[in-house]
């Protein structure tokens, strides 16, 4: 396919209403959206994508009750470490974006060691945004400024970003029917080009994805230009 995005961002939406629509407990739904997760970087990497970031966890889905935080850090105890070694095996690399500090110690280490594990040379970045905002990152990256005392300009502020070194994303595909972005990328997503549709994330298949590049493949994207 050609004119393919080099970087893509996924708001993976809608995994408590398919859980819902089934009758299960929104673990559940979380589980199946784990899964899809995993499966969906793999074959972004097939298609030629070489970044790819998955919203998995908002600052804001931190207030959630205790139950459904206390699931989902279950999920990633009991799966995320097997998975990311899968990844490692097809030369994919982690990294995480976002405030690691509040999220329990043993989660913190395991993304910790997801990024120092990942092998080098990689053609394939898969990032994690756990416990992101794009809000938060701007400000924090504004108080780094400050201490540092220095005047930026737009690349010294980009570096100051949790993405420095990583391209912005070329399209934010977003899942479940909302039509908003969500505090997602909010610096880096000026020039994206958004797709959203109406799949919850856990049915977001292969042949959904590349309907979405598809459609990013025959837009015209002029940056202000004529």
């Amino acid at each position: 396919m050609k004119n393919l995005p080099l970087h893509v961002g996924i708001i993976m939406d809608g995994n408590g209403r398919w859980a819902k629509k089934r009758i299960q407990p929104r673990a559940f739904g979380h589980k199946a959206g784990m899964n899809r997760m995993i499966s969906l970087a793999e074959y972004a990497q097939k298609t030629g994508i070489k970044y790819l970031t998955l919203y998995v966890l908002s600052t804001e889905n931190l207030s959630r009750p205790k139950e459904e935080l206390d699931g989902l850090f279950g999920l990633f105890r009991k799966y995320f470490t097997a998975n990311v070694k899968k990844l490692y095996a097809q030369n994919a690399r982690i990294k995480i974006i976002g405030d690691k500090s509040a999220l329990p110690e043993d989660i913190q280490k395991l993304l910790v060691d997801s990024e120092t594990n990942s092998p080098e040379g990689a053609d394939f970045t898969l990032i994690f945004a756990i416990n992101y905002g794009g809000r938060p990152e701007i400000i924090n990256a504004v108080n780094r400024a400050i201490e540092r005392g220095e005047k930026v300009d737009e690349k010294g502020f980009t570096s100051l970003l949790y993405t420095d070194g990583i391209p912005d994303p070329d399209l934010i595909i977003r899942t479940g029917g909302e039509l908003r972005l969500s505090n997602f990328l909010t610096y880096q997503a000026a020039y994206a080009e958004l797709y959203f549709t109406d799949v919850l994330f856990p049915d977001f298949t292969e042949a959904e994805f590349d309907r979405a590049i598809e459609n990013y493949s025959k837009r015209e994207r002029r940056f202000g230009k004529i």
